[in-house]
């Protein structure tokens, strides 16, 4: 469990917020690094003449593997963010509420983005892979979490009856 403050971004305004729309990448791979790289000096990701499912495909090498990729849109209604552990004091120095303590971590934002692209290793992608699979879910909640109205139970009941 932890915490997520879209307050302090909030505050600062929507502008403060660094906008990473298209240079947000999914790669099929783990790197055990965290700390600053010069990524576009090695990465460059080139557009492709083929088209899949109505998306323009790209392709990129990462350690002498051909990636292949598409750049999708974030559903409507969504976003993603990019965060980070806050700092556990305010502008003040004074200590936040948050806690340091590893099992309740305090997130911030960092970035925002609404376009990113994933990557397939030797295979184009496609309306099948995970990653666009699994924003099927998004309607599926909003079905689930919608409130039932007085006017959808008698239509279900008329319709059994029938």
């Amino acid at each position: 469990m932890g915490t997520i403050d879209f307050g302090g971004a909030a505050s600062l305004g929507e502008a403060s917020i660094a906008d990473l729309s298209g240079q947000v990448h999914q790669v099929p791979c783990c790197i055990r690094f965290d700390g600053p790289a010069q990524v576009s000096n090695y990465f460059k990701p080139k557009s492709s003449e083929v088209e899949v499912d109505g998306v323009r495909t790209e392709e990129a090498y990462f350690r002498g593997r051909k990636l292949q990729g598409a750049t999708i849109s974030m559903p409507s209604g969504y976003s993603g963010f990019v965060l980070g552990q806050a700092s556990n004091k305010n502008a003040n120095g004074k200590r936040k509420a948050c806690s340091d303590e590893e099992e309740n971590p305090c997130w911030e934002v960092k970035a925002k983005f609404d376009k990113m692209t994933y990557w397939n290793h030797d295979t184009l992608p496609s309306k099948d892979d995970t990653i666009l699979r699994s924003f099927h879910w998004f309607s599926i909640a909003e079905a689930l979490h919608k409130p039932v109205t007085a006017e959808d139970l008698v239509a279900v009941t008329d319709n059994a009856k029938v």
